[in-house]
């Protein structure tokens, strides 16, 4: 039996509205789970740079929160190493809620900095490390990452890389235990210049400087990548590092 337009476009206007409604009502039933989703992962990303990793994926989503309490508290900086406490419209910046990928696409002197700092579990006043986010470009995609910094910030303490899109078995090896362990114990700064840690061509090189760590073999753009995210972000965070020693000299 054919329809008549009215007919149609009532029956389409109703359909619409309904499907509408459906998706909006699952959307906010949904939401507050897939924040909480959402936190889990960044805190669990955030402590993984400075936790072993075997031990951190058997907690329950309770205990990893828990533990993040417990040891983290943080605060944003912007590029000249100042605390930023509120935004434009004066809300409170919490770095946790700071978009990378957002900050990523400004210029360097608007972003926002996050550092996360990892507190002594014998002291809460003292800092055992200091995690900051990195992000930037792989071979394929994006990557990006946490790197932690012993209270000399000097020494890479831990770190903690993601990709996208990186080749299984090659560049996506950056998210492996393996690569992000050879990073621990190198030195970011040469004397009073920071160089950063620069991960060489190749795999299984002799003679490996305190600044260097072994490559990736048939991943060298991915490894460039990272050597770029590294020393762009260490680069970034320069200023308040500078600030936080002039701090501990003047307290000594």
């Amino acid at each position: 039996m054919q329809q008549s337009n009215g007919y149609i476009i009532l029956f389409t206007a109703i359909m619409t509205v309904v499907v509408g409604g459906v998706l909006s009502f699952t959307s906010q039933v949904l939401a507050p789970a897939q924040k909480k989703s959402i936190e889990l992962d960044t805190k669990s990303q955030i402590l993984s740079s400075v936790m072993d990793r075997e031990k951190l994926g058997k907690m329950t989503p309770e205990e990893v929160l828990s533990m993040y309490d417990k040891r983290i508290t943080s605060l944003v900086v912007d590029i000249n190493g100042q605390s930023v406490e509120t935004d434009e419209d004066g809300e409170p910046v919490v770095a946790e809620k700071v978009d990378i990928l957002k900050n990523y696409k400004k210029e360097p002197e608007e972003r926002l900095y996050p550092v996360f700092k990892y507190m002594s579990a014998d002291n809460p006043e003292k800092v055992d490390a200091y995690i900051l986010p990195l992000y930037g470009a792989g071979l394929w995609d994006k990557i990006w990452g946490f790197v932690a910094l012993d209270s000399d910030l000097i020494t890479i303490a831990g770190a903690s890389f993601a990709h996208k899109a990186e080749t299984p078995g090659l560049g996506a090896r950056i998210a492996t235990p393996q690569i992000q362990q050879r990073y621990v114990g190198k030195k970011i700064y040469d004397g009073d210049e920071l160089v950063s840690v620069m991960m060489v061509k190749g795999e299984g090189n002799p003679n490996l400087s305190e600044h260097q760590v072994d490559g990736m073999s048939g991943a060298t753009i991915t490894g460039k990548g990272l050597n770029n995210m590294l020393a762009n972000y260490l680069n970034y965070y320069q200023s308040y590092f500078k600030k936080l020693k002039n701090e501990t000299t003047a307290s000594l």
